[in-house]
């Protein structure tokens, strides 16, 4: 991606005339190696360069991709450059400025705060005076070098304003090794609920390091869910398993999970079952699941990567029906590397639960009238 960007910048008239090749070649080596180079410093004990690294190689990212994108369509319509050399250059240039903006509009999306998100849930087994539970999803907050304290007390503040029942906080919640953010965990346990805080493992919790991950969230109170199920209330059950892609690229194979954590359930009870990757969502359906939560994809956080990330996690954001259950993706709380979201801004998912059994209650005395 940086050859291709550079060699297609050098053309630029403006900068051609007044940018020297070597100079060029230097920030094309700088900005490639910066994000790398951050994340050493940090790890070795020099944080405040390496954090300033990290955030300029992280957004650098995203300008690259959008650069690599608006500067291909411009040759695929000048043929390489083939079909109309004089103009050619002039254009790749006004692609750089279009990926320029492009990248500040995605830049205001990506700090502004996360929208909340409803969703209704008509959820089978669910107890008549369980109708109308809150259940409030979190994924991919990704706190730790890049979204602080300050950017995870806000998001504190804004679910208990939600007035959750349940707060499901969808894995990758961490960035980083558990023992290394440490200094957040007093802010990780100002999340309640009165049914609790449950959490699965993400992707990036095996990352950083998955027995100091999931140490961390059990010091903040959470209730940790690694492929098992639990009662959260009479006849409400909260399923998990750890991340699923993690597993796939250690093992090569997801199967067998999904079906250990949904195992011997009560029959009848209304099942949550929670996975950070939106994967094996028939199994979830077949095993009787009424809801399934997920993260993982960020929606592709950065148009048009959105339709790259689409071919590998079909269920990609929003609410999807199942074979009668009902799969919401959480595009993602917080960003990661790039704080940058191109269009739509991060969410925190509210999803209602309803009871069928009030449904048939309501239609008996409509039927009775």
């Amino acid at each position: 991606m940086h050859v291709y960007v550079f060699w297609r910048a050098a053309s630029v008239p403006l900068i051609s005339e007044h940018v020297n090749r070597g100079v060029l070649l230097a920030i094309a080596v700088f900005l490639w190696s910066s994000f790398i180079i951050g994340r050493v410093l940090a790890h070795y004990g020099v944080p405040l360069v390496g954090r300033v690294l990290e955030q300029v190689g992280a957004n650098w990212m995203g300008l690259l991709f959008l650069s690599l994108v608006a500067l291909l369509v411009v040759d695929i319509i000048t043929g390489f450059g083939y079909l109309m050399p004089r103009v050619a250059p002039g254009l790749r240039g006004w692609a750089l400025v279009a990926a320029g903006a492009l990248c500040i509009f995605a830049i205001v999306q990506g700090l502004r705060a996360p929208v909340v998100e409803s969703y209704e849930v008509r959820m089978p087994g669910l107890p008549a005076d369980r109708d109308g539970t809150v259940v409030v999803v979190a994924s991919d907050l990704h706190v730790g070098e890049i979204q602080g304290k300050q950017w995870l007390a806000e998001r504190v503040e804004q679910i208990e304003a939600q007035k959750p029942d349940l707060l499901i906080l969808a894995g990758d919640i961490l960035e980083g090794d558990g023992e290394t953010v440490r200094d957040l965990i007093p802010v990780l346990r100002r999340f309640s609920a009165p049914l609790g805080v449950w959490a699965v493992t993400g992707n990036h919790e095996f990352y950083g390091g998955y027995e100091s991950s999931v140490r961390a969230f059990r010091d903040s109170g959470f209730h940790v869910l690694t492929d098992q199920w639990a009662e959260a209330a009479p006849g409400l059950l909260v399923a998990g398993v750890d991340d699923l892609t993690a597993r796939r690229r250690r093992t090569g194979s997801v199967d067998g999970f999904v079906e250990r954590a949904l195992a011997g359930r009560p029959n009848g009870a209304a099942t949550l079952f929670v996975s950070h990757s939106p994967w094996n969502a028939e199994v979830a359906a077949k095993a009787g699941a009424g809801l399934m939560v997920s993260g993982h994809t960020h929606n592709g956080q950065i148009w048009p990567f959105t339709y790259v990330v689409r071919a590998v996690y079909p269920f990609i954001s929003g609410r999807y029906d199942l074979n009668g259950m009902a799969v919401v993706v959480c595009r993602g709380t917080g960003t990661w590397g790039p704080r940058m979201r191109l269009w739509r801004r991060g969410e925190i998912a509210r999803v209602t639960l309803r009871s069928p059994a009030v449904d048939e209650r309501r239609q008996a005395s409509h039927t009775g009238d």
